[in-house]
């Protein structure tokens, strides 16, 4: 189920689930890193905003039923993986053969380009500033990181070229470039760093692990060593989906 950009509002995707959320709970809470790792392997997949929102449902129908559960808040999304997983094969079911939208929102109305150069520009900053913080312990994951500010300021001039804004292919590009920071990060990151991160992944998902199938487990793991590898080194995801 690959990704599409016109089939789902692609930019609100993490707000939209994420606030949602929050109202079944009854709390406005922070969503947790597993919570946003868990979020990207369901955009990664390409589910449906739709069905990720009518999983979250049945999944907290499923807790309010269950003894077990009597009186307990349902903390994770985790809880609702099985659920959403479900939701989103009916949908994909449900749209076989289904004629195609004629109403389709355009990805490039969501933001101008003004936008766009400024949320490249504070990445770029953000990019440097860590590459200048590493340079005197980390020299060759600060060049990288140099390398990396630099080829998102040369993407800059796609802004200006006329015509309809390609935001798809400076997807692409930002993907690439979001890449190559995870291998700097991941290769630059010490043994006890990566061995605390996954003692935190483990112990979050300690309660999930009999409702998830191995490679859902594994996708997961992989996303929140991603972001917290980000967190630690204080750098942004470049990719356009989180552009607020």
């Amino acid at each position: 189920m690959a990704p599409d950009i016109d089939n789902w509002n692609y930019f609100n995707y993490f707000t939209e689930i994420e606030e949602y959320f929050w109202k079944k709970r009854g709390a406005h809470l922070l969503v947790s890193p597993l919570d946003w790792a868990i979020m990207e392997t369901w955009h990664n997949a390409g589910i449906p905003l739709e069905a990720a929102l009518k999983g979250i449902d049945c999944a907290f129908e499923s807790h309010s039923r269950s003894r077990r559960s009597a009186g307990k808040p349902l903390k994770s999304l985790a809880y609702c993986t099985d659920a959403v997983l479900d939701a989103a094969q009916e949908s994909q079911e449900a749209a076989a053969g289904a004629a195609p939208s004629k109403q389709r929102a355009s990805a490039a109305e969501a933001f101008s380009r003004d936008e766009v150069r400024a949320y490249f520009t504070k990445n770029a900053t953000q990019v440097q500033a860590a590459a200048d913080r590493r340079r005197a312990t980390q020299p060759d994951l600060a060049a990288r990181l140099a390398e990396i500010a630099k080829s998102l300021e040369s993407n800059l001039v796609l802004l200006d070229i006329p015509g309809t804004l390609d935001l798809e292919d400076i997807e692409r590009r930002l993907t690439v470039l979001d890449e190559k920071v995870q291998a700097a990060l991941t290769g630059a990151a010490s043994e006890d760093l990566m061995l605390r991160l996954r003692r935190e992944v483990d112990g979050q998902l300690t309660t999930y692990r009999r409702k998830m199938k191995a490679e859902q487990l594994a996708l997961i793991e992989r996303q929140y060593l991603q972001k917290r590898l980000l967190d630690e080194f204080r750098l942004p995801r470049l990719s356009l989906f989180y552009f607020s």
